[in-house]
């Protein structure tokens, strides 16, 4: 396929996800005040326990609104999940054979579960975050936290460990499609493992290293499994060619 029809197809790709993550937006809107309640609830608890005054504060006129919309969108986007994920999908599609395009239900049932297995965890670690870090207060002191600040972090947090599920069902995507192999991938094994390690000290801001170690070891797993279902790929095609 030409390069021009290569932008063209990310594209059209691209703005269909944008368009259903716009429509799972609109269904997140509705569902506002029940998620922000769940995002608030530990700085709640870190006040009661401490007897401190934290809170989530919304210093500007339009911060309550901004909030909802960014609380809506981190909705949408976990809601239309399966959506953008066939649309990442079908830009990697076009380089394979008619028949391996029948693996689009494989890629789909592998990689929507692992993007919500991601949220599920970062969902696990959040509190764990927030009452580690409103910990540092000092006593007879307040901690107001800055709602954008606050949202921006919650959803770097989600959206993070979504996408670092789906990472390996996309190695093996881009491995069927004959844009990168297996021997590649596992060729740069210690370089992958490091690059997880540093990314889940990045992305779980708590000074232990259990929670780094409950994030990177899943990742180093499913990179090393993604290697292996590459490679059985790989020799059934080279079977089939022979």
């Amino acid at each position: 396929m030409p390069l021009r029809e290569h932008l063209r197809e990310f594209r059209t790709r691209v703005v269909l996800s944008a368009i259903g993550i716009a429509v799972g937006t609109v269904i997140g809107w509705f569902f506002y005040t029940p998620v922000f309640e769940a995002l608030q609830a530990p700085v709640l608890e870190a006040a009661a326990r401490d007897d401190a005054l934290v809170t989530v504060n919304f210093s500007g006129l339009a911060t309550a609104l901004d909030m909802q919309i960014k609380v809506s969108v981190l909705i949408g986007v976990i809601v239309s999940s399966p959506w953008w994920l066939y649309q990442l999908w079908r830009f990697v599609a076009p380089g394979m054979k008619q028949k391996e395009r029948r693996y689009t239900v494989g890629f789909l049932a592998a990689a929507v579960p692992l993007f919500l297995a991601g949220v599920a965890l970062a969902w696990w670690v959040f509190p764990h975050a927030v009452e580690i870090l409103t910990g540092f207060t000092p006593d007879g002191a307040a901690n107001f936290l800055d709602a954008q600040m606050f949202m921006t972090f919650a959803m770097r947090l989600v959206l993070a460990f979504g996408l670092a599920f789906v990472f390996p069902v996309v190695m093996v995507a881009l491995s069927f499609a004959g844009v990168v192999s297996s021997r590649t991938w596992l060729r740069g094994w210690r370089w992958a493992v490091m690059i997880v390690f540093v990314f889940a000290a990045v992305m779980t801001p708590t000074p232990d290293a259990i929670t780094m170690l409950v994030m990177a070891i899943p990742m180093c797993g499913l990179y090393f499994g993604a290697i292996g279902v590459a490679a059985l790929g790989t020799r059934r095609r080279e079977r089939i060619a022979s």
